[in-house]
Parts: C-alpha cells; sequence; structure tokens
C-alpha cells in the first residue's frame, strides 16, 4: 500500500498529514497511565495546585448572571474584561499593553499553531534554541519550517550567536526565557536585554513563549522580554501552569498589525475560545486570586525540585550531571554519551519509571544521551524510589 492511503479505504492524505508524527511524550503517557508506574514523563502540573472550589464558584456565577452570554458564541479576539485584565498584567514599569494587542487562545499550543500559520512558508528558516520545546517544533513542522539551531549553553540562548549569516531570511526566532522546556534554564537579565536590543532592529518577530514565568522558586522573576521591547516581541502565555491546564486558555500579546492576521487564522481555525470558559477564568482572577495562589504553587514545586535534586546527589552514578533549576517543573539530565536514553527508556518502563528522552527536544542533530525528567506530581518518596531504579540502570551501562 501507498504510505500516503489510509488502510482500509482508498482515500488520499495530504502531503502535510503523511509528514506528521505523534509527541514522543504522548507515546510514554500511554504507559505512565498505569499506577504502578513513577512517572517522570509528563510536564503536567500538580493536581493539588488546582483550585477546584475556586473554578465551582465562579462557574455558578456566571451561569446565573450572565447564561446567554456564556453559552453563545462570541468575539475571535476573546472576552474583553479578559483581555483588559492580562494588558493590565504586563502593563508596568512604564511598558502599556493595549487590549487590541491581545488575542485569546485556546490553549497556549494554539498560540504556536497560529504563529506557524501566519509567519511560515514552506522552506522558511526558523530560529530556535537547543534543545526547545517539542511543542512549538510539532507546530511548526505543520508549515514545513527549516529549523536552524541558536547557540545555547547552562545558561540559555546566546544572543552574540545571533549572526547575520545565521539569521540571513529567517522568519522568526522561537525562545523559552524562563525554566525552559525540557532544560529548566532560566536566560540571565544581561542576555535579555541583548536578546530585547535584537529583537528591536530585526526584521523577523522574536516569539517569547513563557508558561513558566510565575513559577519562579524565590518568587523574584526576571523582566520579560516583552517588557523591554513591547514593540518588537510577541509574549505567549497561558493559565495552564497558575490555575489548570484542562481550561484550555493561552494569550498572544503582538503588535497590532501582526494581531489583525492571527485574528483572521483563528476565525479559520476555531472561531473563538470557548465563551464560559473565558469568562469563568475572568470571575476567578478579576480580583487578585493569581496573587495568593501563585506563591502555593512556587512553594509546593520548590520542594519537590529539592527532592529530586537530593535523589539525583544520593544516587546517581559518577558522569552523570544535572542543572538545579531556579523555577519550573523540569531538570535535565546528561549522561555519558555511551547510554542512549531511548533504549534506556525501555528498560526503565519495564522496572515501572518512565521519562523522557532528550533526543526529540532537538530540532535537528540530536543528542541521544540527555533526558528531562518532571518532578511536580511525584511524591518525595516516590520521587527517590524512581531516581535510585534509575540509577541503577545507568550504572548498568557505563
Amino acid at each position: 500500500m501507498d504510505q500516503s492511503d489510509l488502510p482500509h479505504t482508498n482515500w488520499r492524505i495530504s502531503e502535510r498529514a503523511r509528514k506528521l508524527t505523534s509527541s514522543a511524550i504522548r507515546e510514554i503517557l500511554k504507559v505512565t497511565e498505569r499506577p504502578e508506574v513513577i512517572s517522570f514523563a509528563g510536564g503536567l502540573p500538580s493536581p493539588a495546585t488546582f483550585p477546584a472550589e475556586r473554578m465551582r464558584e465562579a462557574s455558578d456565577r456566571v451561569l446565573r448572571d450572565t447564561p446567554a452570554a456564556a453559552l453563545q458564541y462570541s468575539a475571535t479576539e476573546g472576552y474583553m474584561p479578559l483581555r483588559e485584565w492580562i494588558a493590565a498584567r504586563y502593563s508596568k514599569d512604564g511598558v502599556a499593553i493595549r487590549a487590541s494587542q491581545v488575542l485569546v487562545t485556546t490553549g497556549s499550543q494554539q498560540a504556536l499553531d497560529l504563529l506557524g500559520k501566519v509567519l511560515i512558508d514552506p522552506a522558511s528558516p526558523v530560529l530556535v534554541e537547543t534543545p526547545t520545546y517539542l511543542g512549538a517544533l510539532q507546530s511548526f513542522s505543520m508549515y514545513e519550517a527549516q529549523y536552524v539551531q541558536v547557540p545555547t549553553d547552562e545558561n540559555g540562548l546566546i544572543p552574540e550567536g545571533l549572526t547575520p549569516a545565521l539569521t540571513q531570511g529567517v522568519r522568526l526566532l522561537y525562545a523559552q526565557p524562563n525554566f525552559q522546556n525540557p532544560t529548566g534554564r532560566r536566560l540571565p537579565l544581561e542576555r535579555r536585554r541583548a536578546l530585547a536590543e535584537f529583537a528591536r532592529t530585526s526584521p523577523f518577530p522574536v516569539i517569547e513563549d513563557d508558561p513558566y514565568g510565575a513559577l519562579d522558586y524565590a518568587g523574584a522573576p526576571l523582566p520579560t522580554l516583552l517588557s523591554m521591547a513591547p514593540d518588537h516581541i510577541v509574549h505567549c502565555g497561558s493559565f495552564s501552569k497558575v490555575l489548570a491546564p484542562g481550561l484550555r486558555l493561552g494569550y498572544i500579546i503582538a503588535p497590532e498589525e501582526l494581531h489583525f492576521k492571527l485574528v483572521q487564522a483563528k476565525q479559520a481555525t476555531d472561531l473563538h475560545t470557548p465563551s464560559i470558559t473565558q469568562r469563568i477564568v475572568h470571575e476567578v482572577v478579576k480580583d487578585g486570586f493569581l496573587d495568593e495562589h501563585v506563591p502555593t504553587i512556587r512553594a509546593l514545586y520548590r520542594d519537590q525540585c529539592a527532592a529530586m535534586l537530593s535523589a539525583l546527589e544520593r544516587h546517581m552514578p559518577a558522569g552523570v550531571k544535572w542543572n538545579r533549576p531556579e523555577g519550573g517543573m523540569f531538570v535535565w539530565v546528561s549522561l555519558p554519551h555511551a547510554v542512549n536514553t531511548m533504549k534506556l527508556l525501555e528498560a526503565a518502563v519495564a522496572e515501572n519509571v518512565a521519562f523522557v528522552p532528550g533526543g526529540p527536544f532537538y530540532a535537528n542533530d540530536p543528542d541521544h544521551s540527555t533526558l528531562r525528567l518532571s518532578f511536580v506530581t511525584v511524591p518525595p518518596a516516590r520521587i527517590d524510589e524512581g531516581v535510585a531504579r534509575l540509577a541503577t540502570l545507568i550504572r548498568e551501562r557505563l
């Protein structure tokens, strides 16, 4: 059978669909549904952080006070009071963000898809970090991007590496400055300033994807790129990590000219993000709830991260290296090059422990001796047990 055919039919699928691949993380998550598996794989927020009662109360008020509007079609741009709240939250230190720059999306993953749809043509060069967020690679690959890896180190993207030769013909630069997925690294202040300065004169947009910025364990966040160059940065945010991912509520803050094209693309995609979800979230956040709630998330994740780092120090053999994140949800581990983490995963799952191999996070030239550990949904005792099992398997392969 021709690989462009669908099984059991004579139907043809598009060339684009034929090239699609499944997320390595999603495939691993199928295994981790078994309760006996200690899973460090999924980047899932802890359910302990979900404000279920607050959401229930907000839902009751929305359906009591504005049921028709909440259950009706609404504007593609999003619910205006929520857009105004988002704009006000980012308007600080002399920077004024306008509601007209805010587009509410059905999760931040849709934001990436819309940006790819509007900015990328087949074979367009796209700059990404090394490694980078797998979901961004999946979104941009739908539009046949040609990836160019930006030089990075343990502190993240190196702005000096953005040379004229590297940026020739580029359509966008995608970056996660805060507690990046998968590495957990945070871009230092001086590099943020340099990247913002680059964006001011760049002929293409710098995309600042920031789902983890609020999860700084010390509660002392660094300024966003958006705050440094508000007319030259496209900022993507999300309520998934600070409220709940099941809401599927994200947003893009972009200059009005690009915002208009993104709205057109969203109209063709899903008309608008669900009205009821937007109204419920606005009802939850409008009176300052996040300022009370987010510190409890930080405290929980800080303790979980400390448990993970302690377990790594106790159990891992010599030659294994890892970072010490200051926030977020991930620890990035580098093994001796003799260890292939794709093969290691098979053995780990047999021992009821799971992680995400690092290879799929590289746009080009994958490093198969790396892996990502997520610690936020596993209790400390289970973290220690899972790391101990994983360390034994690594030691056997050295």
